[in-house]
């Protein structure tokens, strides 16, 4: 019996055909996301009833037509059931920014398709990165110790700021070993520290890290109370550092925050790494500033953030947040990258190569994964297509105009704000309470005009206000859709309040 022919596979033509298909597909759906709710209707298990329940078993006889039903699903099925996270009228979260270069970069990383895991299977995967970090590194005018010529320093690529928090985390408790070798329990006493603001994968990180049994678990987790401004308070960390010392435990980790995500309050850095200080050994300190980090860029903005940023041990930005860059992609930095990699190092013999003793960066050692993927080239294409003076225009032009925004709220007395601004995010709501501002979400977002995400921030002690959040920063947004905004939730407000808006 023959041999079975192997599958076949699209020719030059094919793909060339089909790749230029895809991409006036994709440039169609961009310029028609106006049209489009920017939340879809969907509901749960609308797109699964809709799906075959079994795959396809044999190669279509006609490939071409195969590629006309492909792309017809995806305008009737696929494109219908999501939320635009690219629509000008996207408010929510925050933003997830993406560009031409970007998009570019991520075609031609597939088409290259290599594992940058370590310095031998991808030379110039790993050296593109090692200078894109540096690169970014100078564009947001970080402390020397974190370049890749410090000693200890150098920056990787993450998927997420929950990745880079999940590394940081495991690198301290490496460093607490390391630093407690005749202490066989050290591991049961090591203490994490993060506000009652921070992001969740903190706590997710630590439960990873098997250091938390359950998010509610704080027999060695310590979430910080937070000042009137929602930052952390320095004063009441080196209170609880200064009790679990006494008690005999170990402070291993702190994270702070540089724009939180419900409303992007700025942990002072210089005060928290002070609370650090009085503790020998001090806790690896991490910063989180996957959002506002990316305003670091504009010179002007850099006082709203503080400093401190060179007493940190390591530091994560998303430029997929703000920075026109495609998702995934997240900058870690260290200055400590021996603990790091003494974390996650493990090399067998299938991973040896010769230049593993020249000094070679294997990037694997630096991240959860074995693999990786050539995120470095998103970078390389946005930095010299925009510049540092294009990615600081757009960050300026978001800033500026929530700055407007916050001030047509101010004057309008049904709503009020909720939190001071931080540079594009404003939080309000509306006086007459809690039900009135859920509702005023629920009305603005089943428009399909805009979409909004809300959050609750603290009140009087014990009590937590219902908030609505805006996030000006949709690659695609201008000043005309922030007008647009407003006009919608003026009017809806009257709706619900009953009065003409």
């Amino acid at each position: 019996m023959p041999e079975p022919a192997p599958p076949p596979h699209p020719s030059r033509d094919e793909l060339t055909r089909i790749a230029r298909r895809a991409i006036d597909w994709g440039a169609e759906y961009l310029a028609g996301l106006e049209s489009r709710p920017v939340q879809t209707p969907a509901r749960p298990g609308d797109l699964l009833a809709r799906l075959p329940a079994s795959p396809p078993e044999a190669t279509p006889g006609d490939i071409n037509a195969e590629w006309d039903a492909i792309f017809r699903d995806l305008d009737e099925l696929i494109a219908p059931s999501l939320t635009h996270w690219q629509s000008p009228s996207f408010f929510a979260f925050f933003p997830c920014n993406h560009s031409a270069p970007g998009i570019v970069a991520e075609v031609l990383s597939a088409m290259l398709n290599v594992n940058g895991m370590s310095w031998s299977t991808a030379p110039g995967v790993t050296e593109l990165e090692i200078r894109m970090l540096d690169w970014m590194g100078e564009a947001l005018a970080l402390p020397a110790c974190f370049r890749s010529d410090a000693p200890g320093g150098g920056g990787v690529i993450q998927s997420t700021a929950s990745d880079a928090t999940l590394v940081a985390l495991v690198a301290a408790r490496h460093r607490a070993r390391r630093l407690h070798p005749d202490d066989d329990t050290i591991d049961s006493k090591l203490c994490v520290y993060t506000s009652t603001q921070a992001h969740s994968s903190v706590v997710k990180a630590a439960m990873v890290a098997g250091l938390v049994r359950a998010p509610d678990d704080t027999l060695r987790l310590r979430l910080i109370e937070t000042d009137s401004t929602l930052a952390m308070d320095p004063d009441a960390l080196g209170a609880s550092i200064r009790a679990d010392l006494d008690a005999g435990l170990v402070p291993a980790f702190v994270c702070a925050t540089l724009g939180t995500t419900s409303s992007g309050a700025i942990d002072p850095l210089e005060a928290v790494a002070g609370a650090c200080d009085g503790c020998a050994p001090r806790p690896w300190l991490h910063v989180d500033a996957a959002w506002a980090g990316a305003a670091l860029i504009c010179p002007e903005l850099r006082a709203a953030l503080g400093d401190g940023l060179d007493r940190a041990d390591s530091l994560c930005i998303n430029p997929h947040k703000w920075l026109l860059t495609n998702f995934d992609c997240d900058l870690m930095w260290t200055r400590a990258s021996s603990d790091l990699v003494g974390a996650l190092s493990i090399t067998p013999e299938y991973l040896r190569h010769e230049s593993q003793d020249c000094g070679a960066v294997d990037y694997r050692d630096w991240q959860i994964p074995l693999g990786r993927r050539f995120r470095a080239l998103k970078l390389w294409l946005v930095m010299r297509r925009y510049g540092i003076e294009g990615l600081r225009a757009h960050i300026r032009s978001h800033v500026r105009w929530a700055a407007e925004f916050e001030s047509w709220v101010r004057e309008d007395d049904r709503f009020e704000i909720s939190a001071p601004r931080s540079l594009s995010l404003v939080c309000l709501r509306l006086g007459a309470g809690d039900g009135a501002t859920r509702a005023l979400l629920e009305r603005m977002n089943a428009s399909g005009e805009v979409y909004l995400s809300h959050t609750t921030l603290p009140g009087a002690p014990g009590d937590e206000r219902f908030v609505i959040r805006v996030a000006i920063g949709a690659t695609q947004t201008e000043r005309v859709h922030v007008e647009r905004l407003w006009g919608l939730l003026r009017a809806e407000a009257g709706r619900v309040l009953g009065s003409a808006p």
